[in-house]
Order: structure tokens, then sequence, then C-alpha cells
């Protein structure tokens, strides 16, 4: 295979083969990527499953151990952006378990639960008014109003604000992984995300409600609370990571589900299939490609490859759900593939604590899709569509479809 790097946009647009060469030739790979030096990318399920559990592996960049400091301690680097990405998922424990302590609550299996009639209601509506329609953009009228919507509900985000705030936040996942000169293109929305966070915070402290904003700002554990600068951390987190991930499992759900015909008319004849189709979609589309990324607090072996202390770690979780010594067949998509032990939403401390509800609203809204519209198809041959120019997760930037 020809040589690529991880960012190469043929990567970007198909990584599955280039995965699997590296599963097979180098499953623990070091890589220099531009303005990010050395990094070492992990491919097989086994490495990166030991790898997301390995105590020498942090989530905290502060503990790399790299000459100078972290990117967090250079002098150029802005103090907004510290104050934003100085979430809970960068940190280990305690940090890590007091933040998320504060907040678990709120996603509790009884009010995940509590949250389904108003995802029902809010897929209906969508389902009514692309009813209207012959051709839709399914991820700007469907995949991203669902998630947008309930998080932005969780939070009390005003609807005038809601989508001001994705075009804010997703410049962010759309940047050039490491390069830092996207900081500075990034600059204007990180002040705007800050101020709009402040305003939020203040009018909860003022008029507090029911929603999880409230209790976060009001949040005590042991006598602790959150301090402004931890409560801002804490809702651009909560705002992008719960959006995020299910914009992508239904769009490229839906792609995946349209590849495979028998596996649609499986869904529509068999509804009772959908938790395991979530499941398999999940696996299969890869919402996430990798957590957030590891540092090495000391000398390690992952696989057969020495990775010296100071090193930084990228677990592929996107590569590891296509492992074909784990799953049978795992190019090809199976909606009622049993077992399915996927890492999509990582493993450990650091599992994904809006999983359920990712689940929840991935069930709803797939399932009412392909009931309404059982004759969808793409709009555009798939050579044409385009993915997002991201390597944290995987997404379609437009899904164009017919629905007649």
């Amino acid at each position: 295979m020809q040589q690529h790097n991880f960012s190469d946009p043929e990567v970007r647009s198909d990584p599955y083969p280039y995965y699997a060469y590296l599963r097979s030739h180098a499953p623990v790979a070091p890589q220099d990527l531009p303005f990010m030096g050395e990094i070492f990318i992990v491919t097989r399920y086994d490495d990166v499953l030991e790898g997301l559990k390995h105590p020498s592996l942090s989530s905290d960049i502060r503990k790399s151990g790299k000459t100078g400091g972290s990117i967090f301690d250079a002098w150029w680097y802005p103090s907004v952006f510290k104050t934003l990405q100085n979430s809970m998922v960068l940190m280990d424990d305690p940090g890590h378990k007091r933040l998320r302590d504060l907040v678990h609550k709120a996603f509790s299996p009884r009010r995940i639960r509590a949250l389904e009639s108003r995802i029902c209601e809010i897929t209906e509506t969508l389902l009514e008014e692309m009813g209207k329609k012959r051709q839709v953009d399914l991820v700007k009228e469907f995949a991203l109003p669902i998630p947008l919507t309930i998080i932005s509900d969780m939070l009390a985000v005003p609807p005038n604000d809601r989508l001001k705030f994705h075009r804010w936040s997703s410049g962010f996942m759309e940047v050039a992984a490491g390069d830092p000169r996207t900081v500075f293109f990034q600059y204007p929305n990180a002040i705007r995300m800050q101020r709009f966070f402040k305003r939020l915070i203040k009018a909860r402290k003022k008029s507090p409600g029911e929603d999880l904003l409230s209790a976060l700002v009001f949040a005590e554990e042991s006598g602790d609370r959150l301090s402004e600068e931890e409560l801002i951390s804490m809702l651009f987190l909560l705002l992008l990571a719960g959006h995020e991930t299910t914009i992508n499992l239904i769009g490229n759900g839906v792609l995946a589900l349209l590849d495979y015909p028998d596996q649609f008319q499986l869904l529509q004849s068999r509804p009772e299939l959908i938790d395991s189709a979530v499941e398999e979609l999940l696996r299969y589309s890869n919402p996430v490609e990798h957590g957030n990324m590891r540092y090495a607090t000391d000398d390690l072996t992952l696989g057969d490859t020495h990775i010296p202390k100071g090193s930084s770690v990228m677990l592929l979780l996107s590569s590891a759900n296509r492992d074909e010594t784990i799953f049978e067949n795992p190019d090809e998509l199976n909606i009622q593939r049993d077992p399915n032990r996927h890492l999509s939403f990582g493993y450990g401390i650091h599992y994904c604590l809006g999983a359920p509800l990712a689940r929840l609203e991935g069930r709803i809204a797939l399932l009412k899709l392909v009931q309404r519209f059982p004759k969808m198809r793409l709009a555009i041959p798939k050579s044409e569509l385009v993915w997002r120019n991201t390597t944290a997760v995987r997404g379609l930037k437009k899904l164009p479809v017919l629905l007649d």
C-alpha cells in the first residue's frame, strides 16, 4: 500500500483500508504529523482496549513530561482556550472524578428515559416538515436539530442561540489537528462562546430553574462547587459532546443503511431490531474516530511496540471497531450482529457520560425515519459526498437524500 499519513485527504475520505493495512503491518505505528511531532497510532482492538485501561497513559497533557511543558504552558496560547479545554475529559482522577460526580446524575437512566417523549416529539415534527419536500439535507434538517435541541433544553440554552453555538463550536472540530495557527483562526469564536456561557451562568444564578445548568451552578458534592471557569468548561464540553456524536450516528447510520438495502429493509420489517441496529451502526460508521489523546507517563509496551515516556498516543476506536480478529466480516453491516463489543463510547473512567442519551436519540430518530420514508435514497452519487475535515470525529458535511 502507498505510504500515507493519518491526516491525508485520501485517508480522511475512506480511512478503513489504511487502518486494515496498519493493523496487519504496523499495529502501533509511530507517525510524524504536522506541528504535532511523533505520535503512536494504535489500531488493533486488543491494543486499543489495553491503552484505554493502561495506568501509564494519562489524559492530561500536562503530565506528558515534554521538554518546555505542554501547549497549556505556552506563552502564546490564549487563556480563553485554556478555559474551554480544561475539561474533565482531559483530566485523570481525582480531578476527573470530582467533576464527573457533579454532573453524572443528569444522565442517569431514569432521567434519560424521561426525555423519550420529547425526543419523539422533535423527531416527528422534523419528519413532518421534511415530508413536504422531495429532497432534503438529512444532516442539517434532521440529524443536527434532534441532539442539539435536547442538550440545549437540558442546559437552558435559548432557542435563538442554539445554531450560533453549533457554528462557533464546529470550527473547533474542523481545524487541522495540532496546527497552532488554527488556534488564532478560532480565537473570535472562542471569545464569543466564553461571553455566551457567562451570560447563561449569570441568568441561572439570578433565576434558577429545573434544568441541568441550574443544577451545575448550585451543585454541591461534599461541600464542593464548580468555579466559573469550571462551569464554562463543563458547558462547552456538554454542549459540544452532547450533539456532535449523535449528529454523526444518525447521518453516518442512514448512509450505511442506504449502502445495505437488505439491512434497511430488515429494520423496516423488524423494528424490534433497532437496539441491535444502533449498536452495529455505532461500530460500523464510527461517529467518533478516536478519543482524547493519551500521554505516556512512563515507558510502556502496547502490542510488541515500546512507547517511551513522554510520547503521545492516539487510540483509534474506529480501527478497533473494524478489527477482523474480533468481528466477523467487520467491513459489512449486520444489524443482527451478536456479540458486538464495539468501543465507540470508549472504556473505563472516560467512558462517554452521554452514551445512554445518544443511544436513545439514535434509536428513535433512525427507526422513525426508515418507517416514514421507506423509499429514501441518495440524491447525489456517493462519491460526491464530502466528509468533515477533522480526525477527531467522522461525519458528513451534508447528506442530500430523495424521500419519495
